[in-house]
């Protein structure tokens, strides 16, 4: 089977079935499940929700702080009728790597806990009775995957994971799983690009199948009508007068590519597609030909009790806050999100940097302490790094396969905050930048986020950069409390550093934030108070509006979300300007004033 990960959708021609809901679920401490036989049944599960992360459900500390193996299970039925197709169980996400089993039957691998994979399954179901699906996950860290880490042993000999990132290690099948059954000729996959001349919209478009049957494509406005149509796998589609995809102002065509056999449909699939053109040109950002200013967010997909699983209904809270605080784009960080949050900002006009999962490039478990105190690592001189690499790669295409067509994705952002001050990395990054450019039809901008450390004499990666990010927290880690006035002097100084070293290009600052307790009042202020939040933000912005090529500022974090303990975490990272319920503190209230204030064309000339 010619793996599709086109988001599954039911149409004339292909079926979806929801595998979600209580599965049955047993940790492997050991690693002996398989040579005890748990590929054809679990000995003793307990239920566990799916798709969701399993750590909040339970109550004890080991299921919570789990690392190995652990164990899924499930029944489904294919009925007969679909003989004639090709039978697939896809899974969204599982995190962070995957062995399946149908019917006993080993038939896949995944390594990557944040992009889909498809298992094909024709050859091994039973038809009109029950297949037993039962998979086999990890959660360990190692310096050789991303997100990155290691996997220690305690005294007790119970296993530990020690992230090199600062958010919690949540892991499960995180995202749906479905049962798809596809035509033996379908469609596989899809790109669009566009060009624009006055009134017109010129839609070069590539259609993939698993044969050689005719291909239609066909598109329809927002009404239903037709506005244009075309033969070929490949081939340009004009549509005149067409209304473009903007900033805050959506507009989606639905294209319906068919594989059609003389007056026979053999295969139909379609998608609702934004025409829009993203560039970078001198320190503008581009969007339509015309400069965007970014207000907005690093977020998180974080939320009580399904860790980082799928939630919908916090899906739709989290939009309904970014649009009532007046943001136009997020990242998300530090991994890719569900496929329907790519959805609703294309629905919604939201700007997307897409980030690959590679966070933790920098050899600390507590990386936010060593992103201030710059002890260099030699993060890229590991052995490891070879077998690093091949995994990053993998995880960019299927990044780029899976998202392209979303008219809300901006940019791609291929790290967070590695250790770009070493020699080593540039010719690690020259590698990951240039597959990635190879990958995308759009030739959206590439970027990378810097760490605090790499300043402007010190990063040997930021010429790979079409617009530079950087995470910052002079203020907070650096010059916090009383010291801020030096905190604004220190920023200041860096920004005019990179203006020499960059001139030309683009920055904006991907992360800046201080944690804030929700309850927490205290005048004068004093660190983790609400008051002490906002000054900081004032700082930050004031530093902004005072250099041109600066094009943007996404505040860390939109909520509050889990991490591992320690003593500078309580409970969680609290730099959220929302709680981790969801509910505005303080500082809310003035970024709705400022970004109000501030148009989508801030800065434009």
């Amino acid at each position: 089977m010619n793996q599709s990960l086109l988001y599954p959708r039911t149409t004339a021609r292909r079926r979806v079935v929801d595998l979600g809901g209580l599965w049955k679920f047993q940790f492997d401490p050991e690693s002996s499940g398989e040579a005890e036989g748990w590929t054809q049944k679990l000995p003793a599960p307990v239920s566990m929700p799916v798709p969701s992360s399993f750590a909040d459900f339970l109550t004890d500390k080991d299921s919570r702080e789990y690392t190995g193996d652990f164990w899924y299970e499930t029944e489904f039925v294919v009925p007969g009728e679909w003989r004639d197709k090709e039978i697939g169980i896809r899974f969204a996400a599982a995190a962070h790597r995957a062995l399946v089993f149908v019917n006993g039957l080993k038939i896949a691998a995944h390594e990557g806990g944040f992009t889909p994979f498809v298992v094909p399954v024709s050859d091994v179901i039973t038809w009109d009775a029950p297949n037993t699906l039962i998979v086999k996950c990890n959660n360990e860290l190692r310096e050789d995957c991303i997100p990155v880490g290691i996997t220690t042993t305690l005294q007790n000999g119970k296993k530990m994971a020690k992230p090199y990132f600062d958010f919690f290690n949540y892991a499960g099948l995180l995202r749906p799983v479905t049962l798809t059954a596809l035509p033996k000729e379908h469609i596989t996959d899809f790109m669009v690009q566009y060009e624009l001349s006055g009134n017109k919209a010129m839609v070069h478009y590539n259609v993939e199948t698993t044969g050689s049957n005719r291909v239609t494509v066909t598109v329809f406005d927002e009404e239903g009508k037709q506005v244009a149509a075309k033969s070929g796998k490949d081939g340009v589609i004009t549509i005149d007068n067409a209304r473009l995809w903007n900033v805050r102002d959506a507009y989606l065509y639905q294209f319906v590519f068919r594989i059609t056999d003389g007056g026979t449909v053999i295969d139909e699939y379609s998608e609702y597609i934004g025409i829009r053109t993203v560039e970078v040109r001198g320190t503008d950002i581009l969007l339509n030909g015309k400069s965007v200013y970014l207000k907005g967010f690093g977020k998180h997909e974080d939320s009580d009790t399904t860790g980082r699983g799928y939630n919908p209904a916090m899906i739709k809270r989290d939009f309904e806050l970014m649009k009532w605080i007046g943001a136009n784009s997020f990242r998300t960080a530090h991994y890719p999100y569900s496929e329907e949050i790519y959805q609703m900002a294309d629905r919604e006009g939201f700007l997307v940097i897409d980030e690959a999962a590679a966070v933790g490039m920098m050899t600390s478990t507590l990386n936010f302490v060593a992103a201030a105190n710059g002890k260099p690592t030699a993060f890229f001189r590991k052995e490891t790094t070879p077998q690093l690499l091949q995994n990053h790669l993998t995880a960019i295409e299927e990044l780029i396969r899976r998202d392209k067509s979303h008219a809300c994705v901006i940019a791609w952002c291929l790290a967070n905050e590695p250790e770009t001050t070493d020699e080593s990395a540039v010719p690690y990054f020259e590698k990951v930048f240039a597959h990635a450019r190879s990958l995308d039809p759009q030739q959206r901008p590439c970027t990378f986020t810097s760490l605090m450390t790499a300043t402007p004499d010190k990063c040997k990666c930021a010429e790979l950069a079409d617009i530079m990010c950087l995470n910052r927290y002079y203020g907070w880690y650096v010059k916090g409390g009383y010291e801020i006035s030096d905190a604004e002097v220190f920023l200041r100084g860096e920004l005019e550093g990179w203006k020499k070293r960059c001139p030309g290009k683009p920055f904006m600052f991907s992360e800046y934030g201080a944690d804030t307790d929700a309850e927490l009042h205290k005048l004068p202020s004093v660190m983790w108070s609400q008051e002490y939040q906002e000054e900081y933000l004032e700082m930050y912005h004031r530093v902004f509006d005072s250099f041109d090529f600066i094009k943007g500022e996404q505040v860390w974090n939109f909520a509050d979300f889990q991490t591992g303990e320690g003593i500078m975490r309580v409970n969680g990272n609290h730099k959220g300007i929302f709680t981790r319920d969801r509910q505005p503190k303080a500082a809310a209230f003035y970024l709705k004033k400022r970004w109000e204030r501030l148009g989508n064309d801030f800065k434009s000339k």
